[in-house]
């Protein structure tokens, strides 16, 4: 059960959130900042305060802000404001409030930012456990997912390894299989030991076993020296055999009887080397089916099988686009030299609506094209492929996401229809809010409170007109 607190000067209005939410489980504290309880309560999840109250101390809306993250540190904050105290709400959300009601409060209002409250609770409870129990620091960003599928990866990941397990990952090109392979081993007890990565398919047939298990001098054409296979380099360590499905039948033999009794034999050579190797393999074909052609092996098949893994595609992780594309800016800033901060509204809408047949490395590509592009600072429309965005600014058609609850799937269409309606809007009126407002047939409050929760900025739109 929510506790929630509400702190203001007269210490009257808590009881407009109280009938809003059920008594009993509010608490009302009259007076202003001064009244509430030195010590604090941690229980305290949810905190109301209104403008007033921030505006009435020495210092600023930021500093009564950091007071009361001392007496209530796991709160989140949600400001009260009349319909003239809007500007003072919107600075103090900037400050690290977690959001603005505006009186009188309305049911529908007040569902709303509490819901926002209770998924935003879920998803720092999850990260915070991974941070406190897992992760290692470099890895922080990258398992910051706001992807239900992919928070499912990761507690797999979690789940197997710490063992010496084998573990095949499926997926799509340019999912990141990769990536996961490495995020996996360092997570392992063999983090300190080589993680050796070796692609399959772009070894030709005749050089495969060689570059796996090493070869004599003198075994064939060529070998001029002795040289020792991927399984040798990454003794103790592991072994990620990326597109595994494209080795041939010899090979597959080679690598069950690697798995079974842990040596190998190279080639030309008479005696057995003993290998200890974690392996972890990847594939984008449906192993399942070439098995049943004919084309793998079914006891190879099974023992890489051991622990699967599929990684889902982007399209089924849209959530997770922007904070990719983000992350893809400040590392081409980085390559490139370029200054971009942000995406157009409207592009990033777009780009979440694709299909992504490329997965992130397409979008990875796609981010890195439009940063060398882009003369200013956003990246608009012009610096993407027409094809990406629909062509000639036409809007691209949303999936209809048949995976989700009518209600829920109702809401996100209305959601985004409503951001992407907002920003058509602010572009047409080069960002000036109130013919914005004017134009949209609603006033330049509403404009605005709709604006803060699409995460909508005019200054992108400024001299767009």
């Amino acid at each position: 059960m929510r506790k929630m607190l509400v702190i203001t000067r007269d210490g009257g209005r808590s009881e407009d959130v109280e009938e809003l939410f059920g008594k009993g489980k509010v608490v009302g504290a009259g007076g202003g900042l001064d009244e509430t309880a030195p010590e604090g309560d941690r229980e305290v999840d949810t905190l109301f305060v209104d403008v007033e109250t921030l505006l009435n101390g020495d210092g600023s809306i930021s500093s009564a802000l950091e007071d009361l993250w001392q007496h209530y540190p796991s709160a989140a904050i949600v400001v009260m404001a009349d319909d003239g105290q809007t500007k003072e709400a919107v600075d103090a959300v900037k400050a690290g409030a977690f959001d603005y009601l505006t009186r009188p409060v309305g049911r529908e209002e007040f569902g709303l930012v509490m819901d926002k409250v209770r998924r935003t609770d879920v998803l720092q409870s999850e990260l915070d456990y991974l941070r406190d129990q897992f992760w290692n620091e470099e890895s922080l960003d990258y398992v910051d997912t706001r992807s239900k599928a992919m928070r499912d990866v990761f507690v797999k990941l979690r789940q197997v390894a710490g063992t010496r397990t084998t573990v095949l990952l499926t997926g799509e090109t340019g999912t990141g299989k990769s990536l996961i392979a490495k995020l996996l081993h360092a997570h392992s007890n063999r983090r300190d030991m080589p993680f050796i990565s070796v692609h399959c398919g772009a070894i030709p047939d005749t050089l495969v076993e060689s570059e796996l298990f090493g070869h004599e001098k003198g075994s064939f054409t060529g070998a001029v020296r002795r040289k020792l296979g991927k399984f040798e380099l990454a003794h103790g360590g592991t072994i990620f055999l990326d597109e595994i499905g494209t080795v041939s039948q010899s090979v597959q033999v080679k690598l069950l009887n690697v798995i079974q009794e842990r040596v190998i034999q190279r080639v030309g050579g008479e005696s057995d080397l003993a290998v200890d190797v974690r392996i972890i393999a990847a594939t984008n074909e449906d192993m399942g089916q070439l098995v049943e052609e004919g084309r793998f092996r079914r006891d190879l098949y099974y023992r890489l099988n051991v622990f699967p893994i599929r990684i889902p595609p982007l399209r089924e992780r849209a959530e997770d686009i922007p904070r990719l594309s983000e992350g893809f800016i400040k590392q081409f800033n980085g390559l490139l030299n370029t200054e971009v901060k942000s995406i157009h509204p409207q592009v990033l809408d777009r780009l979440m609506e694709y299909h992504w047949p490329g997965n992130v490395r397409e979008l990875e590509n796609v981010i890195e094209r439009a940063c060398i592009l882009e003369p200013g600072d956003v990246l608009t429309p012009d610096s993407f492929p027409p094809d990406l965005l629909g062509g000639q600014g036409e809007m691209v058609t949303a999936p209809v996401r048949t995976n989700l609850p009518l209600k829920e799937a109702r809401r996100i269409t209305v959601d985004t229809f409503e951001k992407q309606y907002l920003a058509s809007v602010l572009e047409l009126c080069g960002g000036v809010i109130k013919d914005a407002a004017e134009h949209a047939g609603i006033t330049t409050r509403q404009l605005n409170k709709l604006m803060n929760r699409h995460g909508l900025d005019k200054k992108p739109y400024k001299n767009k007109k």
